[in-house]
């Protein structure tokens, strides 16, 4: 199973200025995690994926720590949107999913619905 497109999203935004994404468990937007993140990425293609990448010890440390995420760029609200949309290369419209974490290994964690 795919572990996200970290190496080879379509785009790239440091996590210092994604920082009006956390806490993501708090902003207003469609998020899937674990297992379904992974399936989510799986279905996008790498180009249609924003990573939150890191920028030092302490940012790769708090992205490994946290449970891999996929945000919907299309459920976040108009301010949300607004803001990320100045830190990001390019148009975040031309985004799917903005990729916020990774797994640090392939894993074959399954769930009651795979059986």
């Amino acid at each position: 199973m795919s572990v996200g497109h970290f190496t080879d999203g379509g785009g790239y935004v440091d996590h210092g200025d994604a920082s009006v994404l956390f806490p993501v468990e708090e902003i207003n937007a469609i998020l899937h995690t674990h297992r379904d993140a992974e399936l989510a990425l799986e279905r996008t293609p790498a180009e249609s994926v924003l990573v939150v990448r890191p920028t030092g010890l302490a940012s790769s440390y708090a992205l490994t720590q946290r449970p891999i995420t996929v945000i919907e760029v299309s459920s976040l609200d108009d301010e949300v949107r607004e803001l990320l949309g100045e830190r990001v290369d390019g148009e975040l419209s031309d985004f799917e999913l903005i990729q916020v974490g990774k797994a640090v290994a392939p894993t074959k964690n399954r769930s009651l619905g795979e059986f």
